[in-house]
């Protein structure tokens, strides 16, 4: 897989690409990132960006032509092109594993007031990570890639990647290391006893209850199975 930034502060991605599972994943191959300067597309000898709105208004708007043309010099028939914008659909899990799938993902970084809209017919799609404002695209373009390389084969374990928090629409359940008594806060018995299976239902127990509590949107949202409707009512009544 190949990730595109177009960005006017190429430097704020150095040393994402260098660091932990970004890094080794680009070390194996697994993924490719590079960063193209918009600035390096601008007419002029100043070489602008940006200019002010038409009908007023605080800051300064980016421009069509050197965005256009920075997206022009990188776009390929297997580009899937994203802008990063307030107004855009909410990234989640299932977003990343979608935008995993693509050969190549472009994201498009605005900064200042924005940008020119009529730039946004240009791109697949707009995508907000979050219902608050940042001084620019990079520092969301970097949360959505980190998502999305965990899901490269090879990039991380399979079965860490399963397990993690909204993959099966649940939040994780809880994990614990040594010492098993810290300062009096004891681990749950049934994490040192060796049962597997009983282990493994005690953490979707865990999920369930955490979801319940924490996130009723996702709870609602989630089919329960057989399984998970009866450790769910063994352990209300155990509540009543």
């Amino acid at each position: 897989m190949r990730i595109t930034y177009l960005t006017l502060f190429p430097e704020m991605y150095e040393n994402f690409m260098h660091t932990s599972i970004v890094g080794r994943a680009r070390e194996k191959g697994i993924v490719a990132m590079d960063c193209v300067q918009i600035r390096d597309f601008a007419h002029d000898k100043y070489r602008h960006v940006d200019d002010t709105p038409f009908g007023g208004g605080a800051g300064m708007v980016m421009k069509c032509q050197p965005v256009l043309d920075a997206l022009d010099s990188v776009r390929t028939p297997d580009s899937h092109v994203i802008l990063m914008a307030a107004g855009g659909r909410k990234f989640d899990q299932q977003c990343a594993h979608e935008f995993a799938s693509y050969e190549h993902l472009v994201i498009l970084c605005g900064h200042y007031e924005g940008l020119d809209a009529r730039i946004e017919k240009h791109v697949d799609e707009c995508v907000s990570i979050g219902d608050y404002v940042l001084t620019g695209g990079e520092l969301a373009s970097m949360v959505i890639s980190d998502a999305v390389v965990r899901l490269l084969d090879g990039a991380i374990r399979r079965d860490s990647a399963d397990d993690e928090s909204y993959e099966n629409g649940l939040l994780e359940y809880p994990q614990y290391t040594q010492p098993a008594d810290y300062n009096g806060d004891k681990v749950p018995d049934i994490m040192l006893s060796g049962h597997h299976e009983n282990i493994r239902k005690w953490r979707l127990l865990q999920s369930l209850l955490k979801t319940r509590e924490l996130r009723p949107d996702l709870f609602a949202a989630h089919e329960l199975s057989k399984e998970e409707k009866k450790l769910l009512e063994e352990y209300d009544k155990t509540q009543e």
